[in-house]
């Protein structure tokens, strides 16, 4: 990336969306994994977050690196983001984390659904603020979204972390 930038002193926007179409389909297999840990989950669950984190991500990056207009990009991102949210909260996901009747679970995915929430809200601010009113500079959405990255991935490791632990005291009780 770093000679991408000397080279053209361009954002390689390519690779940062290279990076979120690894890891964000990883962090939505640790919902499905948290799930799975504690009762019977169907493999839907993990398609349907799948499929909304390909359909955020493919369309953000189709309106910022310029292939539609950057708004239609924008409202097809969302879209995604808005199925993923309603998935882990109302969804088949949400209503089993419910129904799961495992603290350890129920504290991680609900932490979990904060960082989709308000964690990821950074994203779609980023990409207001940088590619549809212009008010950001690139070199601080590259700021912005690696601090957001930083922020999200490690919280996520976090909490599955806690919950191990959480639920490994609780069974050895």
């Amino acid at each position: 990336m770093r000679e991408v930038w000397i080279g053209t002193g361009e954002s390689p926007t390519v690779y940062r969306y290279i990076d979120w179409l690894i890891t964000v389909p990883l962090l939505m297999l640790e919902f499905y994994f948290v799930l799975a840990a504690v009762k019977k989950v169907p493999s839907s669950v993990f398609w349907k977050l799948l499929i909304g984190s390909l359909v955020m991500l493919i369309g953000g990056y189709l309106g910022e690196a310029g292939y539609m207009q950057p708004f239609v990009g924008f409202v097809i991102g969302m879209a995604g983001w808005i199925y993923i949210l309603f998935e882990i909260f109302s969804g088949e996901a949400g209503t089993l984390a419910a129904k799961a009747g495992n603290k350890s679970l129920q504290t991680a995915f609900s932490a979990m659904r904060i960082i989709v929430t308000i964690g990821w809200a950074v994203y779609p601010l980023g990409y207001i603020f940088g590619y549809l009113t212009g008010g950001v500079d690139v070199n601080s959405l590259n700021v912005i979204y690696n601090a957001a990255d930083f922020l999200n991935k490690i919280a996520f490791g976090l909490i599955i972390w806690a919950a191990a632990m959480q639920n490994t005291r609780v069974s050895r009780s």
